[in-house]
């Protein structure tokens, strides 16, 4: 199979050289933006030579975006365009808002689709959200971008999901890792033969044992991280081995809660550079956990790759394809006279995540809870109450419990 481009078998050097040049063309833009003037103060842009210099531009972290998001400056003065001149805005939990463009894969994704070998001819499922956030349309630009087909299923209404899988015949899923199953087993329960043979999937952990099963049905499955704000980072490829960066980002690992680079191997944050002209994020922390691979992939592609997504370099988890957040937490206990404490935990149900959350109260209806859980946290989960100072006190308010290996 063609690489989708040429900048995929770049030389190292040449990769470096040609970023350094168009990074240097979004830091001359930076410059005059009001979001960036604040949040880099007095630094010297002109300084800039070479990616090296990289790391002597401060982090910029998404609770600067958010708390820079106010009404009559939506994008926190991080934009180049109005709002109004984006083809969207989304509003993600938070809230906070990420823009979007219908330009030629704005947001990258093509690169991930086409090492899948999804084309024309294909007719792609997509199951990511399409209400507010952008995951809907980030897969839907991905798939425009390589001539396939695409039906906007969103998420829910799992019997007309399969109904519309196959009348329509489409042969390829996109959406979070976990739903193409409940699609598969409601397909199975309708007495429905489905002809998925691939799917892109991201938004969450792909667990071996649920890839496996996906292979045993005959469907090649491989994920991509992404961010909505960021486009796409990180990718699989047939090589399946490590996640290769993807060509319109710059990605560093640093030590969590600084700005340091650490040695190829070792774990630690991931902090992305967008060459996206119209929305330029520099240096900005995911809050995400991986680390370098040495060496290139197998598979001819000569970018430096990740080990995919670790954990969180903070508390915040992602279950059922949302981030929970400790302020989240803090704003549950406020939000209801009868929680002292609540603490998130994290599980897995078969292939499925569960969130539990603890909650220390005189209370004993469990019930009583599920409204403030699903308003602040945005999720169901399951309530278990326990007796005031029964939960440890070591800082800890979202805890993930699931096995990533």
């Amino acid at each position: 199979m063609a690489f989708f481009d040429d900048l995929e078998t770049r030389s190292s050097d040449q990769r470096s050289t040609e970023n350094a040049a168009l990074l240097k063309g979004i830091l001359n833009l930076a410059v005059n933006l009001d979001g960036y003037k604040a949040a880099f103060g007095s630094v010297d842009f002109s300084i800039f030579k070479s990616l090296e210099d990289l790391p002597s531009l401060p982090v910029l972290r998404k609770s600067e975006l958010s708390q820079k998001q106010v009404k009559g400056n939506l994008l926190g003065g991080f934009s180049a365009k109005k709002p109004s001149n984006f083809a969207h805005i989304f509003q993600s939990p938070g809230p906070i808002y990420e823009p979007g463009g219908i330009s030629h894969d704005w947001w990258r994704i093509g690169r991930f689709l086409h090492a899948l070998n999804i084309g024309k001819g294909d007719i792609v499922q997509n199951c990511f959200s399409y209400h507010l956030t952008p995951a809907g349309m980030i897969f839907e630009s991905g798939a425009r971008a390589v001539g396939a087909a695409v039906v906007p299923a969103g998420v829910g209404q799992t019997e007309l999901q399969v109904r519309a899988a196959s009348d329509i015949g489409s042969n390829v899923y996109s959406g979070t890792p976990d739903y193409l199953k409940i699609i598969l087993d409601k397909a199975d329960e309708m007495g429905e033969k489905l002809s998925f043979n691939r799917a892109a999937v991201g938004g969450g952990a792909l667990f071996p044992s649920l890839r496996q099963e996906y292979a045993d049905r005959g469907i090649v499955c491989r994920q991509n991280y992404a961010t909505a704000d960021l486009g796409n980072v990180a990718y699989e490829s047939e090589a399946l081995d490590g996640m290769i960066v993807d060509e319109g980002v710059i990605v560093e690992i640093v030590t969590p809660g600084t700005g340091n680079p650490v040695p190829i191997g070792e774990v630690g944050e991931v902090v992305v550079t967008s060459l996206n002209s119209d929305y330029p994020l520099i240096r900005f922390a995911t809050g995400d956990l991986s680390a370098f691979m040495e060496g290139e992939s197998p598979c001819g592609r000569t970018n430096i790759r990740i080990k995919g997504w670790m954990g969180r370099a903070d508390q915040t988890t992602k279950i059922k394809g949302l981030f929970v957040r400790p302020e989240q937490v803090a704003d549950l206990v406020s939000s209801h006279k009868d929680i002292q404490r609540a603490r998130v935990i994290a599980t897995r149900e078969g292939e499925m995540d569960a969130m539990t959350v603890k909650i220390e109260t005189d209370h004993q209806d469990p019930s009583a809870f599920d409204t403030a859980i699903t308003s602040t946290l945005k999720l169901k989960g399951n309530v278990e109450l326990v007796s005031p100072g029964s939960l440890p006190r070591d800082g800890v308010v979202i805890e993930d419990l699931r096995e990533y290996d």
